[in-house]
């Protein structure tokens, strides 16, 4: 279960969901990037697969921001709070400390996620990242789907959100 948790909040900064949550409140520094909520699912084609689904507000940009995740009831499963030289991954009362976002996404999944490409690929840019290919045709919708196919195991992130 830890794994599992850790793997969502490492994705953090990533995302198969099928309706949106209210808005999130404004960055906690307007001038440090921008927001999004809504709802993310993860699926990791490893052995077991593993699946994930969340509510999310991310703000921020790849340099500094928060992401938490929560239940469908409002219960927080995650914090992730980032800015240079750490990272933070808070659970209830367990805080976890990293040198770097991606240090933090590495331990926790085994591999390093494009947290600052997720930021573009949400604001329509369709940032390059080797091994990834993200599906931008429905972001105007409020939809992103992107495909981790190296290095394995192969990974479907979807986000369904709302700008903030």
């Amino acid at each position: 279960m830890k794994r599992r948790l850790a793997l969502c909040a490492g994705w953090a900064g990533l995302l198969l969901a099928a309706g949106c949550a209210s808005p999130g409140g404004p960055p906690k520094d307007a001038g440090a990037g921008q927001a999004w909520s809504g709802r993310l699912s993860l699926r990791v084609d490893s052995e077991p697969v593993q699946t994930f689904s969340a509510l999310f507000e991310l703000r921020g940009a790849s340099h500094a921001g928060e992401l938490v995740l929560t239940s469908p009831i409002g219960n927080t499963l995650a914090q992730l709070h980032w800015s240079p030289g750490e990272a933070l991954l808070r659970n209830g009362s367990d805080t976890r400390r990293f040198d770097s976002v991606d240090a933090l996404i590495e331990a926790a999944t085994g591999a390093v996620i494009p947290v600052g490409a997720l930021f573009g690929w949400l604001s329509g840019r369709e940032d390059r990242v080797p091994g990834w290919r993200p599906d931008l045709s429905q972001i105007r919708a409020g939809r992103l789907q992107a495909t981790r196919e190296s290095p394995q195991p192969r990974a479907d992130l979807r986000i369904v959100f709302e700008r903030a």
